[in-house]
């Protein structure tokens, strides 16, 4: 990404200038307080935004352009190159659809499973993300599940077409203390399996230090400070950057600074 720059109609900037690259394997921590153009960002780089917003600059994955790109081009990437977990799994799962179908969505369209090898598929991913009775959960409606199950099920639907990049956008703020640090471990484990690259949005310095070696940190829709994690704990160079990590420190998961990486 390099000098991503997101308006609304009437013009005015809500990210500007943004640049930053995250290669096969790396995890990079996005992170800054509500409007800090954090999630926009993830938006523009699936091609997600509102239609009554202009971007300009450049984001490409692998070795696609995604600012101008046709809709045809931004679906063959999505899933592909990068898939994303947001929030609240409620907004992203469907709630007339049993859980089985909807992960086997793109395991047909996109790998051209069926039969036995797709059933057989979505079981394997809804074990991998740590489901019990996979079999039960396939068949599950979202209600019928936990907000922690909701959220794996999300997490497995994203790992479906093994993408390069994984967006996650807050996928733990929904969810009580333990069942977060449990999805924040599944999450580090299955990326370092997969040899992903990881994007990974949050408010929260804590939660991305478990996770990313980087980070960036946003204000008011630009890029403040950013470095590995462990710097960035130990020597913030910016105020806001400070107030993050005194936050952080003040709250029941503050940091472990010697476990930072």
């Amino acid at each position: 990404m390099d000098g991503l720059t997101i308006r609304t109609g009437d013009g005015r900037a809500l990210v500007s200038e943004l640049a930053f690259e995250v290669a096969r394997g790396e995890r990079l921590g996005l992170i800054g307080e509500s409007g800090s153009g954090k999630s926009l960002t993830t938006l523009a780089v699936l091609g997600l935004l509102p239609a009554d917003m202009t971007v300009t600059g450049s984001v490409r994955l692998a070795d696609t352009q995604i600012v101008g790109a046709a809709e045809k081009t931004l679906v063959g990437v999505r899933g592909r190159s990068a898939a994303v977990v947001f929030q609240e799994p409620l907004t992203a799962l469907d709630p007339l659809m049993r859980v089985g179908k909807q992960i086997a969505e793109p395991l047909r369209r996109r790998r051209q499973l069926t039969g036995a090898a797709l059933k057989s598929a979505v079981t394997d991913l809804l074990a991998q993300v740590r489901l019990p009775e996979p079999d039960r959960i396939a068949r599950a409606f979202p209600h019928e599940i936990s907000g922690g199950q909701r959220q794996r099920v999300a997490l497995a639907m994203a790992l479906a077409c093994d993408p390069a990049l994984l967006i996650a956008d807050e996928p733990t703020t929904a969810l009580d203390v333990t069942v977060q640090a449990e999805m924040l471990e599944l999450i580090d484990g299955l990326v370092r399996e997969r040899g992903m690259a990881v994007l990974f949005v949050s408010h929260d310095l804590a939660v991305v230090s478990k996770v990313t070696d980087r980070v960036l940190v946003m204000k008011d829709g630009r890029a403040v400070e950013s470095g590995a994690v462990a710097d960035v704990v130990r020597a913030p160079r910016e105020a806001y950057t400070k107030a993050l990590v005194d936050s952080a420190r003040q709250l029941e998961s503050a940091l472990d600074l010697g476990g930072v990486r």
